[in-house]
């Protein structure tokens, strides 16, 4: 990850409003919920500033849990899961999991071919409920840009050198490499699948 700048709040919330109406008319529009996701962003001590990502910076963000726009099949486990393992989990059910998810793979599959536009990370989790049993509490964690991270990665898009724009909050000293992709615990087998 490269630092490109700080940046104050208002152009961070700018540009997200720009390449993100909320009164965007179409299914399952989520652009308030992003927004929302900002403004409780804007309390991880450390500012704002504006990044630059490669495909192995994106691969890292860890993302909250997601039932996959009201499908069948949760996406990301409450205890979270990075871009990489949830792609993987896309790649290994295959049509299976886009028939169970219709509207969360519509989007996919819109966003694929779509032009680059900023992400929005933390390096911690934000107050929300979604976010609360994240196991990873610091780093590359998601605000907004779940469906475009893993549409590009699906598409094999995501550039090899920091070259996707995006906006950090917080300390940008707390993201560091984590010794493997991974958000679950040692030794863990579980997949989010499994009944409890």
């Amino acid at each position: 990850m490269e630092i490109v700048t700080a940046v104050a709040y208002a152009e961070v919330h700018d540009a997200y409003l720009r390449d993100h109406p909320v009164e965007r008319t179409h299914e399952a529009n989520s652009n308030q919920a992003g927004e929302e996701n900002l403004e409780r962003a804007d309390r991880i001590p450390g500012g704002w500033w504006r990044v630059r990502l490669s495909r192995a910076d994106v691969l890292d963000v860890v993302l909250p849990w997601h039932l996959s726009e009201g499908g069948e099949r949760e996406l990301v486990p409450r205890a979270g899961l990075t871009v990489a393992e949830a792609a993987e989990r896309i790649r290994s059910d295959g049509p299976a999991w886009f028939a169970a998810n219709p509207v969360c793979a519509a989007k996919l599959r819109l966003l694929r071919w779509a032009p680059f536009t900023p992400v929005y990370l933390g390096t911690g989790p934000v107050d929300h409920p979604d976010y609360t049993d994240l196991l990873v509490r610091e780093g590359l964690i998601h605000i907004d840009g779940l469906h475009r991270m893993l549409a590009w990665e699906l598409a094999g898009r995501l550039p090899d050198r920091p070259g996707l724009d995006g906006f950090l909050a917080g300390d940008p000293r707390l993201v560091g490499p984590r010794p493997a992709r991974t958000v679950r615990a040692a030794g863990a087998t579980r997949t989010g699948d499994e009944p409890a």
